[in-house]
């Protein structure tokens, strides 16, 4: 701890100025979805980047602009890539935010803006983190590149060709990414995994209009019916999901996986009074941690057809669609899974139109990386606290795009807090969790740089 105490002094006494201008940098709009902000926030990080004495730039993509940047200190030490994402969601519904979103406010030791915990607050704070060392030292602990995405709210559509086609700009030893929150228990954590998500949407037609209930019912074909009938097909009450071969290539636990999943601390009680749950989700005998960490799921996002208005409207309606997705858990592919579920389609409604829409594969690093040490000992110099070893967590992220093609080890180290509010009205970050997290980044370098 001795030799991190000038640089953790250097982040004390600078901690106003900090959250200062990570509220400057909140201020700038970047939604990716809206194409607002975004050329003027790239060029932003990419003067901070070379303020940190980087060889960096803007490197164009078929989309938004990926900010890259490298600094190489120590030949022969790890070099660790920072990834994060510089867009944000947009800010709808305006009226429900208690301040406006891009003019973010510190209320009861929270930061509120758009974007502020997901995910400018927290890769902010990685590049605080090179700051601060290089403050108090002439060079980085260890060889950093830093990667910032401008479409990770639009699903990461360009990332995994931008990965394949800079993997010598990218070659590093391991990726750190600080995004989404701690553990719902507000404890750190180390999160090794991500599911990947398949989005689809299914289209039933049935007559050229709308018909009279009376008048066709039992003669026109409804194709809320149609589609009703085949979403029985594809997931059962007993919460299988009943598509040939959708569990082919699923990766078996290990052993470590099994003991930091039972680790995990959880009231289901607790979950289920807050939703007014009366039970889970088929099948109950499954842990609930398993269920988020190892298990792929089939949601029914939305089902629109017919009337929907007030009072009744006997109306055989003429078409019907549904939005669904896909949870994949290592080793599923979205391709894969994707031409099963098409395949399922054709078999069991074949004038149902099958739409595929975006997709992200799983990613997973074992356990028993030798970096995990170095990780859970810059946490606890960071943050004070052990973190909680997490296989995966239920969400996705483009972690596979390093996993996969560069084929290094991947982590997440989240430091915003469970209760962030990302991706709705009065998004927060703990400005604690901020300042810990710029700890945090400073240790991880510290210790890299010291392994052998």
């Amino acid at each position: 701890m001795s030799s991190l105490t000038p640089v953790f002094t250097y982040i004390d006494a600078n901690r106003d100025q900090f959250v200062r201008r990570l509220m400057d940098y909140v201020s700038m709009p970047s939604i990716s979805a809206h194409g607002v902000g975004i050329g003027e926030v790239a060029d932003f990080l990419l003067e901070r980047l070379q303020a940190l004495g980087m060889e960096a730039s803007l490197v164009p993509t078929a989309g938004w602009p990926m900010v890259l940047g490298r600094r190489t200190d120590r030949p022969g030490a790890p070099t660790i890539l920072l990834y994060g994402h510089y867009d944000v969601q947009p800010p709808d519904p305006l009226d429900a935010w208690v301040s406006p979103p891009f003019a973010p406010e510190v209320r009861n030791g929270r930061i509120y803006g758009r974007g502020v915990g997901d995910n400018k607050g927290q890769h902010f704070a990685q590049l605080l983190a090179l700051e601060s060392w290089l403050a108090v030292a002439d060079q980085l602990p260890c060889n950093v590149i830093v990667l910032l995405e401008g479409e990770e709210e639009m699903g990461s559509p360009h990332i995994a060709d931008f990965v394949r086609d800079y993997q010598d700009q990218l070659r590093a030893d391991l990726v750190v990414i600080a995004d989404g929150p701690v553990h719902e228990s507000g404890q750190a954590a180390i999160a090794f995994g991500v599911r990947g998500v398949a989005s689809f949407e299914l289209r039933a037609k049935g007559a050229n209009r709308d018909l009279h209930s009376g008048g066709f019912g039992g003669v026109a074909p409804n194709p809320i019916w149609t589609l009703v009938h085949l979403l029985a097909t594809m997931k059962n009450d007993q919460g299988e999901i009943t598509i040939d071969g959708f569990y082919d290539h699923i990766q078996p636990p290990t052993e470590l996986e099994r003991r930091a999943l039972a680790a995990l601390p959880v009231d289901v009680d607790a979950v289920k009074r807050e939703l007014e749950l009366s039970e889970l989700d088929a099948p109950l005998d499954r842990g609930y941690n398993e269920r988020l960490s190892l298990w792929p799921t089939l949601t029914i996002n939305g089902f629109h057809g017919g009337y929907g208005g007030p009072g009744s409207k006997t109306v055989l309606p003429s078409e019907a669609f549904c939005k669904c997705d896909i949870r994949l858990v290592a080793d599923q592919t979205v391709d894969d899974i994707m031409d099963k579920v098409e395949a399922h389609v054709r078999r069991h409604a074949p004038n149902v139109e099958f739409v595929r829409e975006h997709g992200m594969d799983p990613s997973k690093t074992p356990l028993d990386s030798p970096f995990v040490e170095p990780l859970r000992q810059a946490i606890l110099a960071g943050r004070g606290e052990e973190p909680l070893l997490m296989p995966a967590k239920g969400g996705s992220l483009p972690n596979y795009a390093f996993t996969r093609t560069l084929g290094v080890p991947t982590f997440l180290v989240p430091y915003a807090n469970p209760d962030e509010a990302n991706h709705s009205p009065n998004e927060n970050l703990e400005v604690d969790r901020f300042i810990d997290g710029i700890k945090t980044g400073a240790a991880i370098l510290h210790y890299l740089g010291e392994m052998k």
